[in-house]
């Protein structure tokens, strides 16, 4: 018998990977090699983007195109793919409206 205990974990991917409104769980910020990626990646975590946190992407751009409009409690952050890429997230299950 399963149980939610049992059950594999949710594969991560990039938050610009996630679909447009669709929730996910964000599980880590990537800190990058660089000096202007840590920064940028503490900065995102300064504005909230930390493990356990609930995150959707309402909308897109057009197909490609930026920016992302991320809902991150009651807040939405216009944020670039760049941006996104670097928030790794555990998708939820099931979409939510």
């Amino acid at each position: 018998m399963s149980t939610p205990a049992s059950r594999a974990p949710a594969a991560l991917l990039p938050l610009d990977q996630l679909p447009d409104r669709h929730w996910a769980t964000v599980m880590d910020v990537a800190r990058g090699e660089g000096a202007d990626d840590r920064d940028l990646a503490l900065r995102l975590t300064e504005i909230g983007f930390v493990p356990g946190e609930r995150v959707c992407v309402v909308a897109s751009g057009h197909p490609g195109r930026e920016p992302l409009a991320v809902r991150l409690g009651h807040t939405t952050f216009a944020l670039r793919r760049y941006e996104a890429a670097m928030i790794h997230v555990a998708p939820a299950e099931t979409a939510h409206g």
